[in-house]
């Protein structure tokens, strides 16, 4: 309700002459708590229901965590806007008693909260004498859990959805990409609608953050391309920088973390002045063309920073494929399903 709240405003904000109203609903993955999510068994667990009610034109606009949303959209789907992205990077929130902890000097055996195999997976292998758990529920829920129990030491959550909340003064430490890389998409918001709703399309079109829709491009494309997901660890880090460069780290690991194939590919988001002055067409197809960009609407005039984008995150993808990402990725999602 935050994130949504959040759109609506920039939403009346850039059109004070409309009404916009929200609708609520509950998704699979807010009515089962008692279940991590990697063992629910579906790509939609945040999603479906918001979309079937697009499609049932019950509402004309859905607001996601971009990170929830799948890297294919269903028929007829687009992401009319990706927002400009909070930090995405994960937090440690400490046990009021751990309070001047950090990860490093918790106790050995320490139980951490986390309902992601992606942290799981990079901090095991990072901290091996730490002990990580699932947790579930809303922020809310999470981090009563923790407060009023012994049960945790330690969550470990996006900083987006703490800032979001009001609560960045309970973070402890923020984890950095050496330590543990962030969630396709995290701190990103998606603002979905129907394809084929130009006015609606054309509504959403300001609320458009360039550097964000590059680098969730490019994030987007490298996990379709390694068919990862919440059943799997991947994870990226990505960033612009002033000249237009566009890097993006990527990597996979097995369940208990001890594999790891990580690797780091750039790419310019600028056209040069060779390809400014051409008649020929500037958009530098990727080897499989998109028919859009992993479900966001091309933006005007930015159609060739965006092929740049996603051939990268393709890129990237196919590189850790062939040094053997594949059988990771497999045997951690045939490890996860043995033990749901």
């Amino acid at each position: 309700m935050k994130q949504t709240n959040m759109v609506k405003d920039a939403l009346q904000k850039k059109h004070p002459h409309l009404k916009f109203e929200i609708v609520t609903m509950k998704t699979k993955g807010d009515k089962i708590l008692d279940v991590a999510l990697s063992k629910i068994g579906s790509k939609s667990l945040f999603t479906k229901e918001l979309e079937v009610a697009l499609e049932d034109n019950l509402v004309d606009i859905v607001v996601h965590s971009l990170k929830d949303l799948p890297t294919t959209l269903p028929e007829g789907m687009v992401i009319g806007a990706v927002t400009e992205r909070e930090d995405p990077r994960d937090a440690v929130i400490m046990h009021p008693k751990y309070s001047e902890c950090k990860l490093a000097t918790l106790p050995k055996g320490s139980v951490i909260g986390t309902s992601s195999l992606r942290r799981g997976a990079q901090l095991k292998r990072k901290f091996p004498d730490l002990t990580f758990q699932s947790v579930r529920g809303n922020l809310n829920t999470r981090l009563r859990k923790l407060d009023e129990a012994d049960d945790y030491a330690a969550l470990v959550l996006a900083v987006a959805g703490v800032v979001r909340m009001g609560w960045k003064e309970r973070i402890s430490e923020y984890l950095e990409d050496d330590v543990c890389m962030y969630a396709v998409g995290q701190g990103a918001l998606a603002v979905e609608c129907r394809e084929g709703d130009a006015a609606t399309v054309e509504l959403l079109s300001p609320l458009c953050h360039l550097d964000t829709t590059l680098r969730t491009i490019a994030e987007r494309a490298f996990m379709r391309t390694l068919e990862g997901g919440c059943s799997a660890p991947v994870a990226v880090h990505s960033k612009i920088t002033e000249d237009g460069e566009l890097h993006l780290k990527g990597g996979v690991w097995s369940l208990d973390g001890k594999e790891e194939l990580v690797d780091t590919k750039s790419t310019s988001t600028t056209a040069d002045d060779d390809e400014q002055d051409s008649t020929e067409p500037r958009v530098k197809r990727p080897k499989t063309p998109p028919e859009n960009f992993c479900g966001l609407v091309p933006l005007r005039a930015c159609e060739y920073s965006m092929s740049q984008a996603y051939s990268l995150g393709l890129t990237l993808a196919e590189n850790l494929l062939e040094k053997g990402a594949r059988k990771i990725l497999s045997d951690a999602k045939a490890g996860n399903a043995a033990v749901s």
